[in-house]
């Protein structure tokens, strides 16, 4: 039987996962820390593993899920340098997870749900109910006035009641009264 030819690879044959740091490096660069402890542990218990999995086990994949970061994290800022950015953006993260469909879908579901918080915020109005914080207009300069001044008309003037020291406006906003 002949031996088939070997085929020659292509740009597109590498994946860019495949380039993972050596071991070595690896136990340098996190001396020991846990990055995602907490979150692994949750993830082994729900599918399956002891509610306290062996340590080896949770450090095992704290390394693997801290190094596929951080992996993907300079194959994005490669592909930005090669594009001339100094600045990483979305679309270099995009561009390296562009072979894997799960996680591209998941990454652009999470982006729209983003948006779609976003918009929402937007359109809660959180200044309901706060009292003495004037958030509408822009803010008036109140004029200091010194020992022995008297106040010109505008701000106390002549429909200023009496005892009324304008404590009303500043705290509760021109068109509301504390008498009614």
């Amino acid at each position: 039987m002949p031996a088939e030819p070997r085929r020659a690879a292509r740009h597109d044959d590498r994946h860019h996962f495949k380039t993972m740091t050596e071991p070595r490096a690896r136990a340098a660069r996190h001396k020991g820390q846990l990055n995602f402890e907490k979150e692994l542990r949750g993830l082994l218990f729900a599918h399956g593993d002891d509610e306290d999995p062996l340590p080896e086990t949770v450090r095992v994949l704290d390394e693997i899920t801290t190094d596929f970061i951080i992996e993907t994290c300079h194959a994005a800022s490669r592909h930005a340098t090669l594009n001339g950015r100094q600045k990483v953006k979305l679309e270099d993260f995009k561009f390296v997870v562009r072979k894997d469909d799960r996680l591209l879908g998941r990454m652009m579901e999470l982006i729209g749900m983003e948006k779609e918080l976003k918009e929402a915020r937007k359109g809660f109005n959180t200044d309901e109910g706060k009292v003495g914080l004037e958030r509408s207009g822009p803010k008036k300069r109140r004029r200091t006035m010194k020992v022995g001044e008297k106040e010109e008309d505008g701000e106390g003037g002549e429909d200023a009641e009496e005892g009324d020291d304008g404590m009303e406006d500043m705290v509760f906003g021109p068109s509301t009264s504390i008498a009614g």
